[in-house]
Formats: C-alpha cells, structure tokens, sequence
C-alpha cells in the first residue's frame, strides 16, 4: 500500500478539490453572514501558514488562538496543524492570570486573537513576556503597544506568498493542544496528534454517530476552544457539508434566526445552548423546520429539556458522553433511535472501548447492569498529559473519574462523578441520580445536588435548583420524585434556589463555585 499520512490538512485539501463551492458561513455581529468556499478557505489557510512562517514559526512550535467560532479561526487551525506547529485553544471565558499559566506550559511565541478579545489578548501578554506576536482576526487592531509586533492577519495573508508545503511531518505528530476545563481539579494539557484526530474525525463520520453528508448544513455552536470543538471543523470539510459558525453570539434569538437563513439541518452544543433556543422560540411563535437533530454533550442533558426539545421543535436529540481527554468523542446515541433517552449516552463507536472497574481499578466481573468506576481506551484518549512523564494510563486504560452503568444493548449511562460522591454518616451518596430525578420535572431548567458540612453525619446533600421562568413549584414538590425511589437518607435536607445557575466555561454546572458558596451556609 502507499504511504499515506493520517494528517489533518487532507480533509481541507479534499474539501477543496471535490466540494470547492460548499461554504463556510460565520454571523458577524451586525446581523449580516460572511461566507467562503472551500477551496477559498483552503488558499487562505495556506497564505496563513506563510504568516506564520515569516515570523519565525516552525513545525512543532505552539501557536495559541483566543477566538470566536469564525471563518478567520478556522484558516487559523488549519493554517497551524497544516504547517506542522500545533494549536493551543484557548478559552476567553476564563481569566487572564488563568490563561497566561496555560501560556507558560505551552510555551507558544505567537498568539492570534479575536479584535473584540484583544483587551483579554493585552492583559494575557503582560504576563507572558514571551509571545513576541499577536495576530488579530476579526476586526480591526488595535494600536500596538510594547514591543510586541501587532498584525492584522486578514490584510497579512492578502500579500503572503501561498509556498509553505503541508503534511511534511509524521502523522503521530502533535497538532492540537486543549486544556481541561478545570471544574474538578487543576486544568491538565492534553495534546492532540494529526493521527488520533484523523481517526477520530472517521469515527465520528459513522452513520451510528454524527453521519453528515454533504447534503448537511452543520451548525457547530459548541466553541471551538473546547476539545477540538467535536471535531466539526475536521468532519464537515471531510465530507463537504456546509459549516455554519456563530461567531460570538449563541443566544436563542441569534441562533434561530441563523438556523432559518442558513438551512441548518444539524446543530451540536452544550443542553444550556439549546435551552436558550427553545425558550426564544417558545416565547416568540418562531419556527426552524430545517433543523432535524441536535446533538448535545459536555454536560448531562436534563430529561425535561429533551422532550421539550424534541416536541416543540420536531427534533431528534441524539445524546453523547466525551472528555478533553478523549478527543473528545466516548459515545453517542445513534440519530432516531426509537429508545433513545436523556440519561443514555449510546454506544462506542469502533475505535473506543469500555472497562468498569472497582475503586482500586480491577474489572468487574459483570460489565451489564451494574456500577462501576468507567475506564476507557482507543487510538484518540490521551496516554499522558502535556509536560507530564508518568502516564495517566493504568494497564493501558484512562481512568475517567466517572461512575457509570452499561445496559444490556450496550448503552452507556454516567452515574455520576466519583469526586462528586458525598460521604454522609460513613455512606456514600450520589448526586446525580437525585439531578436526574429532579431535572425530569418540567418545571426545572438545571438542578445540582451537593455536600454541607454536618457536624453529625460529615456531610448532607442539599439541592439546588434553577427553575423555569413563569413556573412555580414547591420544596415539597421538588423532592417528591425521589421518595421511594432513593433511600430516605439520600433525600437532601434542604431546598436553595438560584435564579441563574452558575456554568462553567464550557457550560457544565460549576460545583466547584457552588460549593464555594454553599457548602458551609445555612439554607434559605
């Protein structure tokens, strides 16, 4: 057979040869939609590279990008995994201090921003003396200050040469660098190579899993700074399908009004972002009768938004479970699976395998119907985490710190988190059964369960809830659903309300916040 490397760069370079007129389409902030072809966006990418080369970048090196979901961001990964440097995602929705301590790690000399980021981008530089270069995309620059250079990249890649050769490396090359999102523990690097992202970009391609086509517009309202943003921007151009970029905005209003002008046949994001949708549409009378499949993850989809969901919209909401670690894809509901359910995250696709284990890490004698401690395995998981010597591995298996179950036909369903479990009288405690349970009530939007210090039992669970808006329902009502079917000392022993639950960047409930304002106070 011939040499053929699995490199990222192909699944551009056949976009543009065989679906050179497919677009790309991002909504820019004045309500209007730029669009490119993809053998356009390809030829830029490419004059991109060559930016990125007469700065001094070179195969291996680190790029960062601080930016939306946009055109210009994606001529921005590609331009970097296609020359052979890899793209350090960064998230804007954290802080400074926390992005310039990924910065360090990385070590990355060039950063690319968004123009409505590059206050952010100013404040990261302070601290991280060494990025020589930032890029804006998107905008206007500002006026340089420091001794840093200032380029805008739009009017760069107009007079750059498109001579810089792609895919002259290794395909277990690195091409990608994320960070996890840091709700429970420290944010850890895991680095992508051009291999295990080519291979999971083909699993996801299964029919059984996202199976788009060229006939598909895909809306990717999930960021592009969160683990390979799914592995969108690979898939779509691998098949062609049109690839449709919020930019900043992913409100309900705005999401609607570019589902309906653009066709969007599929959209993947976070349940938050969905929620936010249907409740525009609910409140205003509109339509998106392109749209036939949401495909959620990044956190558990609440039983209640998917019904409602799939009732109001016509919709099938197809469910998955994934990490950073992962690729981030573990599993995913088939589309239109009749038995489909908000707590099952479906099966692995060819490529990803399973394990539940006990608490020290041996299997389980039974893999069906019961709980174990889940360990996972495939050519994307990560082996080690950035800088880092020792494995995060055990006997070839990542330990996800998650509970969960597999059901007779395979599906998996995440029991919980084994660092969320609450130890209450010398017994364990887990939450998100009781979320699951509560979050089913139409009356809730989000629900979150955890530990109050208990000067007799250690901890109690106390639950706090977001309820929908124009809704009502009492305490009482709210913890019925658990009565006979958890045991009575699981029952949380009080009722808190929040009127915005808080969200981590990546739109999971942030426990970590919660319980910093809630695990030591007195109900009310």
């Amino acid at each position: 057979m011939q040499p053929f490397a699995l490199t990222l760069d192909k699944f551009l370079d056949h976009a543009a040869k065989w679906h050179p007129e497919a677009q790309v389409v991002t909504a820019r902030g004045d309500g209007t939609h730029a669009r490119i072809g993809y053998a356009g966006l390809c030829e830029r990418a490419r004059r991109a590279s060559a930016v990125l080369a007469d700065l001094g970048v070179r195969q291996g090196d680190r790029v960062a990008t601080l930016a939306w979901n946009s055109q210009a961001h994606v001529e921005a990964w590609y331009a970097v995994m296609g020359m052979g440097a890899v793209c350090h995602t960064l998230n804007p929705r954290l802080m400074a201090s926390q992005l310039a301590e990924m910065l360090k790690q990385s070590e990355a000399r060039v950063l690319i921003a968004s123009a409505d980021l590059t206050s952010l981008a100013e404040r990261i530089l302070k601290l991280v003396p060494r990025i020589a270069h930032l890029l804006v995309i998107d905008g206007s620059v500002p006026t340089p200050g420091g001794t840093r250079s200032v380029v805008d990249l739009a009017r760069a890649i107009e007079g750059a040469p498109d001579g810089v050769a792609w895919g002259t490396f290794d395909e277990n090359a690195p091409s990608g660098l994320c960070f996890t999102s840091g709700t429970t523990g420290a944010p850890k690097g895991v680095t992508y190579t051009h291999r295990s992202s080519y291979l999971h970009t083909l699993r996801l391609l299964q029919a059984d899993v996202i199976g788009i086509t060229a006939a598909d517009a895909v809306l990717a309202a999930v960021p592009m700074f969160h683990a390979n943003a799914w592995g969108l921007p690979f898939a779509a151009p691998a098949v062609g399908a049109k690839l449709v970029l919020p930019g900043r905005h992913s409100d309900g209003e705005s999401l609607a009004r570019l589902i309906g002008e653009e066709g969007v046949t599929v959209a993947v994001g976070v349940p938050t972002v969905w929620l936010g949708l249907l409740e525009h549409l609910e409140a205003t009378g509109g339509e998106v009768p392109s749209l036939k499949r949401i495909m959620v993850g990044g956190a558990p989809m609440p039983p209640a938004l998917m019904a409602r969901l799939e009732r109001r919209l016509g919709v099938s909401v197809q469910t998955s479970w994934g990490m950073t670690e992962l690729s981030p894809l573990g599993t995913m509901s088939p589309p239109d699976d009749p038995g489909r359910e908000a707590s099952l995250s479906g099966r692995p696709a060819v490529g990803v395998d399973l394990l539940l284990t006990d608490a020290t890490g041996k299997p389980l004698p039974e893999q069906r119907g019961v709980e174990g401690h889940l360990r996972v395995r495939g050519s994307a998981v990560v082996d080690r985490y950035f800088g880092h010597q020792e494995s995060a591995t055990e006997n070839g298996w990542f330990d996800t710190g998650d509970l969960a179950r597999i059901d007779a036909g395979g599906n998996l369903t995440i029991t919980g988190r084994a660092k969320d479990l609450i130890k209450s009288g010398g017994e364990w405690i887990n939450p998100a059964e009781i979320e699951a349970m509560v979050g089913a009530l139409p009356q809730v939007s989000l629900a979150a369960v955890i530990g109050r210090a208990d000067p007799k039992w250690g901890e109690r669970p106390i639950l706090l809830v977001e309820v929908r808006e124009e809704e009502t329902i009492s305490d009482e009502a709210l913890l019925e659903p658990l009565r006979g079917r958890v045991a009575p000392w699981w029952i949380p022993d009080a009722v808190v309300r929040i009127a915005n639950m808080p969200l981590a960047s990546t739109g999971k409930i942030d426990k970590i916040r919660l319980r910093s304002e809630y695990s030591h106070a007195c109900a009310s």
